[in-house]
């Protein structure tokens, strides 16, 4: 792996193209979520606003000016065959296996110009993935198979970094970076993307990443740390139903145990996240989602023991601070409109000289 040093201090590129393909197994949430980013915005980096970053080329076909067909297909071709570069390549949907496809395939993108049979998916990420000076995975789908790739699926489907392998380096020496949630946290995505433009002009280190090849600053804590209904659970009150401003964890959420950033985050400008407005948790962010996390809307294991435990704590912390809330609501005694001073104030004698 080429070193941190090297890596940044590589001369830095003025234009980057970015290759977004969304032909995994994909319903373009993804694409549809980012364009309510807001820092940054998706067309304050295409249009330059944001300085100190390369010159951005977008090419995704839900965002693209080009109306499709072979214009649009134009720079994934030359990519591919290493006539277009640098370039990062963002891949929106999950990976099936083309190895059990039967007689057909399962998702294609652009047809092969000498045969006219349809280019698998898996046929673009191995002639991109390598030549790529970064790689993004999009979304829970993209990145550990999500929906997709519950069980019982036919298609084999899985991440990208199950598919190119987790060792995967790019041509800039970038592992792949994961980016999860279904959909991606716009401003998540925006600002992850953001980082490694900044580090492709040579003005910033690579993204630091965990184990799952997640960025660490946003996924490095759970949603209950950031939970607007935190003190809820600490004071053991618990919803029972989904119009109550208190802690969901009985009838379904799992945020105590997911790596998130959401409830702290907001979802568009600042505002909503799926606790912050009574949903539960569903641990969409996460790699074993879906299956590991079903039935939705069931209380999660350990979340009736947890609760028990924390009552009789949760009760004696409710009754403290329900007599210092009524002890810091009254004013002090020393404050009214009576003709004698009494707020303990002691006048200095001047010293003789």
């Amino acid at each position: 792996m080429t070193s941190t040093r090297e890596q940044t201090e590589q001369p830095g590129y003025e234009e980057m193209h970015i290759l977004w393909i969304s032909e995994g197994m994909s319903c373009d949430g993804d694409t549809v979520s980012i364009t309510a980013a807001s820092q940054p915005a998706v067309e304050d980096v295409v249009n330059g606003v944001v300085p100190g970053l390369p010159k951005v080329h977008l090419h995704n076909k839900v965002l693209s000016p080009t109306l499709g067909g072979e214009e649009f297909l134009a720079p994934f071709r030359a990519a591919a065959a290493g006539e277009l570069e640098p370039f990062i390549f963002v891949l929106e949907g999950s990976v099936p296996n083309e190895k059990i496809n039967g007689e057909g395939y399962w998702t294609s993108f652009g047809n092969d110009l000498e045969t006219g049979e349809p280019l698998t998916l898996n046929w673009w990420i191995d002639a991109l993935a390598p030549k790529a000076w970064a790689v993004v995975a999009a979304g829970t789908c993209a990145t550990y198979g999500g929906i997709h790739a519950m069980e019982g699926n036919p298609t084999g489907s899985m991440g990208l970094a199950d598919y190119l392998g987790w060792d995967f380096k790019s041509a800039g020496g970038l592992p792949i970076v994961n980016v999860p949630g279904c959909p991606v946290q716009p401003d998540n995505f925006m600002e992850t993307l953001t980082w490694v433009l900044y580090h492709a002009a040579g003005a910033a280190p690579p993204p630091p990443l965990d184990d799952l090849l997640r960025p660490t600053w946003l996924f490095g804590h759970t949603v209950h740390d950031g939970c607007d209904r935190a003190a809820s659970y600490e004071q053991a009150e618990f919803a029972e139903t989904y119009n109550s401003s208190h802690c969901l964890v009985k009838i379904g959420c799992w945020g105590p145990v997911v790596n998130c950033n959401v409830p702290q985050r907001g979802w568009m400008a600042g505002i909503g996240g799926c606790p912050n407005v009574g949903g539960i948790c569903i641990a969409c962010t996460m790699p074993g989602f879906p299956d590991k996390f079903m039935p939705f809307m069931d209380e999660p294991p350990g979340a009736t023991l947890s609760s028990t435990l924390i009552k009789p704590y949760g009760a004696f912390i409710r009754r403290m601070r329900h007599i210092t809330n009524r002890t810091v609501n009254k004013e002090p005694r020393w404050r009214h409109n009576r003709d004698v001073l009494t707020t303990g104030y002691r006048p200095h004698k001047r010293p003789r000289r």
